[in-house]
């Protein structure tokens, strides 16, 4: 069986991405949303890239953001993967040259898979909980049976996750990915080693059935 990739979002500080490179971490994320608790500056996320070893991807999550910001964040920052979180039309993901991950909101009365068939540049899809007024972040869980079953291995699964449930959320699922930011955290930005060891273990867990 595939193992399950981890990311690790909201992530404010080279300590907290050592924790999680320590656990074997495919990717952090780091948002440029600047009213998320979570947010960083470009000098902050080259401090903590600066931290990172080889083979740790590094995800800039933006929401609606104009393309100067866009583009200083690729000047300045090793960027790997840009991550949309908000109403971007696909030509607008793509015209960057740079790999892409669009996230979408489970809203209620969202046709799942044409929402993910419209994205079909993007190089990964992240599904999150749905919460009006906010891009991400929120803690919830939305309906996993709500997920088509033949996009599941393509997925990135988002909302809510912690060590106590994304054991579940594989088994359920199978998705090609999970990310958790809220669901390893202290506070808002700070990162639980506990908290990220356990998540690490569950995911482990999952992946050995």
């Amino acid at each position: 069986m595939i193992r399950t990739r981890v990311k690790i979002c909201g992530v404010t500080s080279a300590e907290d991405a050592l924790v999680a490179v320590g656990n074997g971490v495919d990717a952090i994320g780091l948002v440029f949303w600047q009213p998320s608790p979570r947010a960083v500056s470009i000098e902050q996320a080259r401090d903590i890239c600066s931290q990172l070893p080889a083979f740790v991807s590094v995800v800039a999550l933006v929401v609606d953001a104009d393309d100067a910001f866009i583009a200083d964040i690729l000047k300045a920052v090793p960027i790997d993967v840009l991550q949309f979180h908000g109403n971007e039309e696909p030509e607008q993901c793509a015209q960057y040259g740079h790999p892409f991950i669009k996230a979408i909101r489970m809203r209620p009365e969202l046709d799942v898979a044409s929402a993910i068939t419209a994205f079909a540049s993007a190089n990964s899809i992240l599904l999150d909980a749905y919460q009006k007024g906010v891009p991400g972040g929120t803690g919830e869980r939305f309906d996993w049976q709500r997920i088509p079953e033949n996009y599941r291995d393509k997925i990135i699964l988002a909302g809510g996750l912690n060590a106590a449930n994304v054991k579940d959320a594989i088994t359920a699922v199978r998705p090609y990915a999970v990310d958790v930011s809220g669901g390893v955290e202290a506070s808002h930005g700070v990162k639980d080693r506990l908290k990220v060891n356990a998540f690490f273990e569950s995911v482990r867990q999952a992946d050995q059935y």
